[in-house]
């Protein structure tokens, strides 16, 4: 089995800064992309950014520029640090990976439980 295991959400004031962590763990043999999903009450999950496991980064337009993602590959760990944040970046931020667990499986999307982000003054 896989676990994801967010870290870092919380409260923070409009125009603050919040820095999530993800920690893969489990039955691993490789990490393809891994990245940062949302889902804001009432609307479906979104994509914010992802990251491949060479370091391509890819941001949604909301996030871009404010945002940078980034991964330690020896840690199975990937960060999401967001920067001027807006009430509408307010959501349950999710962490998902391609995980390849044997060399006989194939890649498949292991997400985290969530982590709640609120931005409010």
């Amino acid at each position: 089995q896989v676990q994801l295991v967010e870290s870092g959400g919380g409260l923070v004031q409009p125009g603050g800064s919040l820095r999530l962590s993800c920690a893969a763990s489990g039955s691993i043999l490789r990490i393809r992309a891994m990245g940062w999903y949302r889902q804001a009450p009432g609307k479906e999950r979104e994509l914010v950014a992802t990251i491949t496991s060479a370091g391509s980064s890819n941001y949604a337009d909301s996030v871009k520029g404010r945002s940078t993602i980034s991964r330690d590959n020896a840690k199975n760990t990937v960060y999401l640090q967001m920067n001027s944040l807006k009430p509408e970046d307010t959501a349950v931020y999710y962490c998902n990976a391609e995980v390849l667990q044997s060399f006989y499986g194939s890649f498949y999307p292991a997400w985290g439980q969530g982590t709640q982000v609120t931005v409010s003054s």
